[in-house]
């Protein structure tokens, strides 16, 4: 089976709303096996949706939804979840680094198909003879070298990178999302209850979704996949997610 992939570069926080609310904490939507953050595929695939103007059109790529008809149809595109690439961390001695995993980047490769190697951990763009300041953690000893790195990162505007081990980088990655205190006042006075923390993946960020053609398309799934990525290319910005009047979840989709 082919997989088609499409790269969403963060712009600004994504809030994409979690299962469960734990305590006066909004969280986010996380993967059941490895606590990591992703973006539901209804997410992705709603948007898009939503921005196909033609109703027939509409109905062909993605089917009809409840209330649209007695039973529901399956269109003739799938989309999957939201998957991290790669994501930002602030760097004491290199301003801004972006980390990864070996589970992340084979993920990543199963998906994509390509004839790549999983970086060791500690494999790193930057000087390895430098120590690499991350959070609280400074990294010194086994930094290597890695000059393949470019095509890992599918994102010009990533320079700075390591791979970390896996357990390393979930830890720095739930240290490293964008957390917000918001406060509900009801004239001048605190609201009981009203107070909270809100968590979003940061901008920055870049995350990918694989998409493909169902057996819906009967005999015209290359025209059916032309179709859909040039919807994909008149959303090379859109707005996914939760908290929209509030500018959350601009991303920029690319397809290379």
């Amino acid at each position: 089976m082919t997989f088609q992939i499409a790269y969403l570069h963060l712009l600004t926080p994504l809030h994409t709303g979690g299962t469960t609310q734990e305590g006066n904490l909004l969280g986010i939507a996380r993967e059941s096996h490895t606590h990591l953050p992703y973006i539901p595929s209804s997410t992705i695939r709603g948007r898009l949706r939503a921005s196909v103007a033609d109703k027939d059109k509409k109905f062909e790529l993605f089917g009809n939804e409840i209330g649209e008809g007695d039973q529901l149809t399956q269109g003739s595109i799938w989309i999957g979840d939201g998957s991290l690439l790669w994501i930002p961390v602030p760097s004491l001695s290199h301003g801004v680094v972006w980390i990864s995993c070996p589970l992340l980047l084979k993920r990543w490769l199963r998906l994509t198909g390509q004839n790549l190697s999983v970086p060791d951990p500690y494999s790193t763009s930057l000087k390895a003879d430098r120590p690499i300041y991350l959070k609280d953690a400074i990294l010194k000893e086994g930094l290597r070298q890695w000059s393949e790195w470019k095509s890992y990162t599918k994102d010009p505007n990533i320079s700075r990178v390591i791979v970390l081990p896996d357990q390393h980088c979930a830890t720095l990655i739930q240290m490293s999302l964008w957390r917000q205190v918001k406060v509900k006042l009801s004239e001048h006075k605190v609201v009981e209850g009203g107070f909270r923390y809100e968590e979003a993946i940061p901008p920055d960020s870049l995350m990918y979704f694989t998409w493909g053609v169902t057996a819906q398309a009967n005999g015209s799934s290359r025209q059916t996949a032309e179709e859909f990525q040039k919807l994909l290319q008149s959303n090379q910005i859109m707005q996914i997610g939760g908290q929209e009047s509030l500018g959350r979840g601009f991303v920029e989709l690319s397809l290379n």
